[in-house]
């Protein structure tokens, strides 16, 4: 059995991760830690090989499917399982073995996703696919970089953005597993759930910024370690507490949502929070945080047809702002929600946003994707169900315009 020291920002699901082996096999092998508390850095953990899985065919499943779920190539899982028969001719109910290995795939959402593993999933997937291009546009209070990828090259410019808040970092690795998933249907040139991928990418360009709030998410995932250069400061904003997993600011405790000169002073007179914390604090000004910022100066340089921005939770899509909305407007969120089942809702008493400075500033669409429903943070366990929601929408949003 291996033996395994934890490091900064490790967590039970990061290593089992790592390790390829599940999190209860772990928890097993480790009865000192507790599922749901940090992993004091410096414990030394045993790791159990890795085993295969035995899975129970669904109505509905397909070689495809289950090859995107557990991130083994779609090959293997035939070959492990030959005495079948032909995939073709696999009921329901029958038991398929899952043979343990590397996911088949760069990103891989099966752990916390943090800033780490965003700069090295688009550095990845940069170099994989020549049709995938990186930039920086800026850079968080600490220094973490904010990163957009591109996909495409159609006159038609679409962006979409996710983890504006912290504690709905689930979003960035949404965001990143349908790029990974686009990137390689337009390589290929096959049909990806209904859709030719390389046709939609010669009518748009995909402009995706996956992590607007990196330093607020690795706070959230890692939480507060002594010699953080603003330990104190954090520590008071958040009440004493240690636990950070409610925490939707950025690092400096200003609620990045609320920060984009759209009726501001309103937001701020509605939100009444007289200073940084948690959530809801408007700030000292409209864009004073850099990553807000950022993205205000790179949505106005790319004009942008049409944005998407992701968030959590209630399976809601917003599609309006004070009625400077297109007419268009109403019709493609109803789209959108044909194709999820999320419910396009006419918000009122909210000002501020991302979605509605860009509806005010350009009179051109702009969504509020609330994904999933509980309690945020969302638990990954909610991961494939709401991937198989937002990859219909976002494929529905690129078909926009060359539909017309």
């Amino acid at each position: 059995m291996l033996s395994y020291t934890v490091r900064p920002g490790d967590t039970l699901l990061r290593v089992a991760r790592h390790f390829g082996v599940s999190a209860a096999s772990l928890l097993a092998c480790n009865p000192r830690i507790c599922e749901n508390e940090p992993i004091p850095t410096g414990v030394v953990l045993r790791v159990p090989p890795t085993s295969d899985v035995w899975y129970a065919i669904q109505e509905g499943d397909t070689l495809e499917r289950l090859s995107g779920l557990f991130g083994i190539a779609a090959s293997a899982i035939e070959s492990a399982n030959r005495s079948l028969g032909a995939s073709s001719q696999w009921a329901a109910g029958t038991l398929l073995r899952i043979p343990a290995g590397p996911p088949n795939r760069i990103v891989d959402a099966r752990a916390e996703y943090g800033p780490q593993e965003l700069q090295r999933d688009c550095g990845l997937l940069a170099r994989r696919y020549e049709d995938v291009e990186t930039t920086i546009i800026g850079h968080s209070v600490m220094g973490r970089p904010i990163t957009a990828l591109k996909l495409g090259s159609g006159p038609y410019a679409i962006h979409v953005n996710a983890a504006f808040h912290a504690n709905e970092w689930i979003t960035s690795a949404l965001l990143m597993t349908f790029a990974e998933d686009a990137a390689q249907a337009n390589e290929s040139g096959e049909v990806w759930r209904n859709a030719n991928v390389r046709q939609l990418l010669s009518e748009v360009t995909l402009w995706l910024v996956p992590m607007v709030n990196p330093d607020g998410v690795a706070l959230v995932q890692d939480g507060l370690y002594p010699g953080h250069p603003l330990y104190n400061e954090l520590l008071e904003m958040n009440r004493g507490s240690h636990r950070f997993s409610r925490w939707k600011a950025n690092i400096r405790g200003v609620d990045l949502n609320d920060q984009f000169p759209a009726f501001w002073e309103e937001e701020c007179n509605r939100r009444g929070t007289p200073g940084p914390g948690p959530r809801d604090y408007p700030g000292p000004r409209p864009l004073s945080e850099p990553e807000a910022a950022a993205m205000a100066a790179f949505t106005e340089e790319r004009q942008f047809e049409l944005v998407l921005a992701l968030h959590t939770q209630g399976q809601e899509i917003y599609w309006n702002y004070r009625d400077y909305e297109p007419s268009e407007a109403e019709g493609l969120a109803c789209r959108l929600g044909a194709v999820s089942s999320y419910r396009p809702v006419k918000l009122t008493g909210s000002d501020a946003g991302y979605k509605d400075w860009f509806i005010q500033t350009f009179r051109r669409p702009g969504f509020t994707i609330e994904a999933g429903i509980g309690v945020n943070p969302l638990p990954l366990s909610q991961f494939e169900d709401m991937y198989e929601d937002i990859a219909k929408l976002l494929l529905e949003a690129m078909t926009f315009r060359v539909s017309q």
